[in-house]
């Protein structure tokens, strides 16, 4: 008798897949079950375009850059440098609390918030501190007025001493207020921006408008170098937290290596 070990990982590589001609892998996913269980009901494929749904609303997914871990996402009713979208249709950038730990805009994202009241929490200031708005990383509203869109709307520039009357637009950083929520914040419309060193010299004509979104994985990353290494896919299991390793025709709790069948073969 020869004891021959076998492993049944033909399969393992289903959860890895396409949406478009972007690929999804770890720790995205688009069947429940798959990736990372922190990025689970996460992303949609509809006809070849791949969706980004939190309860701020659904986002196309432009990249999905897993070298710096980042995704830059679109919403159609944002404002950009040729066209101001108002009347409070932008979906803004608001995660669930559970995800907050997962997902957040870049640094170098600049959202600028458009026909803003007087009311508004961004010019009453949060408890303890007052929130200017500022340029972040280069990006602001004073290079923003010079695009062709604000003269679409009558554009009139505003001091920025709020006694005077709230400008037309400021900007911020996500950092600084956590959510951008047009409701909450009293807000007519938004733009945003982001910077791909090195920002280019151009203008605001030149920036680059889209939420760039940085996700970072939470729990063991260990277990799931392991599983891949030994050719499974990382998945989790039916209560949608403990991380499973996906072997094709069994799941393991640690890797493949672990549920290594043997076949035995009588030798005439």
């Amino acid at each position: 008798l020869l004891a021959t070990p076998s492993f049944a990982t033909n399969q393992a590589n289903s959860c890895r897949s396409y949406c478009g001609n972007i690929t999804i892998d770890y720790p995205f996913s688009l069947d429940y079950g798959c990736g990372h269980p922190g990025f689970r009901d996460l992303l949609f494929c509809m006809n070849d375009v791949l969706m980004f749904h939190i309860s701020s609303g659904s986002y196309r997914v432009l990249d999905i850059d897993y070298a710096y871990q980042a995704l830059t996402l679109h919403d159609p009713h944002m404002s950009t440098c040729d066209t101001i979208v108002l009347g409070g249709r932008g979906n803004g950038f608001t995660v669930e609390q559970w995800r907050a730990s997962y997902f957040n805009p870049t640094p170098d994202n600049v959202f600028m918030l458009i026909g803003c009241s007087a009311e508004s929490p961004l010019f009453q200031g949060f408890p303890g501190k007052h929130l200017p708005c500022r340029n972040v990383s280069g990006m602001g509203c004073e290079e923003y007025y010079d695009c062709p869109a604000w003269s679409l709307i009558g554009h009139k520039k505003v001091g920025s001493v709020y006694g005077s009357g709230p400008p037309e637009c400021c900007a911020v950083a996500f950092e600084a207020i956590k959510a951008i929520n047009l409701s909450k914040l009293q807000c007519e419309g938004y733009s945003s921006a982001y910077s791909l060193a090195p920002l280019r010299v151009d203008g605001a004509g030149g920036w680059s408008y889209g939420i760039r979104v940085k996700y970072s994985v939470q729990g063991n990353d260990e277990f799931c170098r392991a599983c891949e290494a030994t050719g499974g896919a990382c998945g989790f299991g039916t209560d949608g937290v403990n991380q499973l390793c996906m072997c094709g025709s069994f799941n393991s709790t640690t890797n493949c290596d672990s549920g290594q069948i043997y076949i035995f073969l009588r030798i005439l």
